[in-house]
C-alpha cells in the first residue's frame, strides 16, 4: 500500500515536471499546429515512457538487450529533464527583468521616433511657408524705382515655384496609366515576434542549451573513466613496519546495461597503474544479473595488488542476487569478506555485509566481524554505507572506507545526500574512528555526473611511530 502510495506520488511529480518543461519549451515558443510543436509534444510523451521503462525493466526480468535499449534514453532524459527544470526556474526570474529591458527600449525608442517625426514635420511646414524673394518679382522689365505706387500691405504675392525642378519621384515612378500595375511596390515587413514571445524563446534556448550541455559535459565524466586520489590516513595503532601501506579503495563501479565490459577495464587498468598493496572493492559491483553481466565482470580478474582484493556487498547486490555475485567474485580472484576478518601485516581488515541484507537474513554482523579480535591492533574496517560508523566506533574500528553516496552524483544531489548520510565524501573523524567516503568509480541511473567526479583513491596508512 506504501509502496503504490509513493509511485502515484512520483508519477504525479513526474507529469507536473513534464508539463511545466513541455509549456515553457514548447508551448510558449512554438505556433499551434506547427511542426516543431508537434515534435515537442510527443517527445513530451515518448521519453517520460522511456525512463519509466529505464527504472523498472531490469526489476520485472525484461530481456537485457531491452534493458540496453531503454537506458540509454530513458536514463539521460532523466538526467536532461533535471537539469532543464533547473534552468527554467532560473529563467523564471530572468523573464520579467529582460521583459522590463525590452520594454524600456522600446519606449526610448518610441520617444526618439516621435521627436524625429516632429522635428521633420516643423522643418517641413517652415519651409513652406516662408517667401522667396526672387519669386515676388514679376517677369517683364525692370520696374522703376521712382514709381509713386507701393504695393499694398494686403496684396497676396504669386505662388511659389517648387524649390527644385527635379521631377518628384514618386511621381517619376508612377505607372502612365491608372490601369497600369505597379512594378515598383515597397516589400511588406515580416513581421516581429511579440515581445513575449520573444523572451520565451530567449529564456527557453539559453535553458535548453545551458541544460543539455550540463549532461554532456557530466557524461563525459563518466565515460572518460574515474581519476586517481590520494590520501594519507595516520592511524595510532600502525606498527612502523605497516607504514606506507596503499590501499586502492574502488567503490560502486556499478556495471549494468550502460556501463559494461570497457567500463570495468578502464577501472582495472587504472587501479593496477597504481601498483596498491590491497584492492578494497566496497560494495555495489553491479546493477544485474550474473547471467547477464558475468562477462562484463570478468576483467576483475586482473586485478593486481600484493595482498590481494577484497569485496563487500553493496545494497544493489541484493537486488541483483547477492550469493551469484559473491560466488562470482570469488571465481574472479577476488576475496568476500561476509562479515568476516582476516589479519595483514601489521592490521586487521574486516567486512560487513551491507545493511540492505537484512531483508533476506545476511545484513552485518559486527560481532562475528570484530568481536573476537586483539583491539591492541589497528582494525580497518570495509562496509558500504557509511551509516554503520557508530557500530565501527562501538567496535573500536580505525578506520573505516565506506561508498554508496557517489557524491550526491548530479549536483544539487549532494545536498540530498547529506542529509541521509554522516558524511558525503572525504576523510571525516568520529570519536577515535575515522570514516573515508568514496565517490565512487561509476554512476547509477543516469551515466552523468556533475560536481562529483569519479574517483577511485589510494588510502596510505601511516603509522605515527614512524
Amino acid at each position: 500500500m506504501i509502496f503504490a502510495l509513493v509511485a502515484l506520488v512520483v508519477l504525479a511529480l513526474l507529469a507536473t515536471v513534464h508539463r511545466y518543461v513541455w509549456r515553457r519549451l514548447v508551448g510558449d515558443t512554438t505556433a499551434p499546429g506547427s511542426t516543431l510543436r508537434k515534435v515537442g509534444t510527443v517527445a513530451a510523451f515518448v521519453l517520460p515512457l522511456l525512463s519509466v521503462g529505464a527504472m523498472t525493466s531490469g526489476r520485472i526480468g525484461a530481456p537485457f538487450w531491452l534493458q540496453q535499449v531503454l537506458a540509454w534514453p530513458g536514463f539521460l532524459w532523466l538526467a536532461a529533464l533535471m537539469y532543464l527544470t533547473l534552468a527554467l526556474l532560473v529563467g523564471e526570474f530572468v523573464r520579467p527583468v529582460l521583459r522590463r529591458v525590452l520594454a524600456r527600449r522600446d519606449a526610448a525608442a518610441a520617444d526618439r521616433t516621435t521627436v524625429a517625426l516632429s522635428s521633420e514635420a516643423v522643418a517641413t511646414t517652415t519651409s513652406g511657408t516662408r517667401p522667396r524673394t526672387e519669386e515676388l518679382v514679376p517677369a517683364g522689365p525692370a520696374p522703376s524705382t521712382t514709381s509713386a505706387d507701393p504695393v499694398p500691405e494686403t496684396a497676396q504675392p504669386a505662388e511659389p515655384e517648387p524649390e527644385s525642378s527635379a521631377p518628384d519621384p514618386v511621381a517619376a515612378t508612377a505607372p502612365a496609366t491608372a490601369d497600369a500595375p505597379a512594378t515598383d511596390a515597397p516589400a511588406t515587413p515580416l513581421a516581429r515576434p511579440s515581445r513575449r514571445l520573444f523572451v520565451s524563446r530567449v529564456v527557453g534556448g539559453a535553458a535548453a542549451a545551458a541544460g543539455l550541455a550540463t549532461v554532456g559535459y557530466g557524461t563525459a565524466n563518466v565515460l572518460s573513466g574515474p581519476t586517481v586520489k590520494r590520501v594519507t590516513v595516520p592511524l595510532a595503532k600502525l606498527p612502523r613496519a605497516a607504514h606506507g601501506f596503499r590501499i586502492a579503495v574502488v567503490s560502486d563501479i556499478h556495471i549494468g546495461p550502460i556501463l559494461g565490459r570497457a567500463h570495468t577495464r578502464r577501472i582495472v587498468d587504472t587501479i593496477n597503474s597504481t601498483s596498491p598493496d590491497l584492492v578494497a572493492v566496497v560494495g555495489d559491483l553491479v546493477d544485474g544479473s550474473v547471467a547477464d553481466l558475468g562477462s562484463a565482470a570478468e576483467p576483475l580478474a586482473g586485478l593486481r595488488a600484493r595482498h590481494g582484493s577484497f569485496f563487500v556487498t553493496g545494497n544493489h547486490e541484493y537486488f541483483s542476487g547477492a550469493e551469484q555475485w559473491v560466488n562470482h567474485v570469488r571465481e574472479l580472484g577476488l576475496i568476500p569478506l561476509e562479515n568476516a576478518r582476516v589479519e595483514m601485516g601489521g592490521f586487521d581488515l574486516a567486512g560487513v555485509n551491507d545493511i540492505a541484507g537484512e531483508t533476506e537474513g545476511q545484513g552485518p554482523d559486527f560481532g562475528r566481524a570484530l568481536g573476537d579480535r586483539d583491539r591492541s591492533r589497528a582494525a580497518v574496517l570495509l562496509a558500504h554505507q557509511p551509516v554503520v560508523i557508530h557500530d565501527a566506533v562501538r567496535h573500536g574500528v580505525d578506520l573505516q572506507l565506506s561508498g554508496h553516496t557517489h557524491g550526491g552524483q548530479l549536483w544539487p544531489g549532494n545536498y540530498l545526500a547529506e542529509l541521509a548520510n554522516p558524511t558525503v565524501a572525504g576523510l571525516e573523524r568520529y570519536g577515535d574512528t575515522q570514516l573515508f567516503v568514496s565517490r565512487g568509480a561509476g554512476a547509477w541511473g543516469p551515466p552523468v555526473r556533475v560536481g562529483a567526479p569519479a574517483d577511485i583513491t589510494v588510502v596510505e596508512l601511516a603509522s605515527r611511530q614512524a
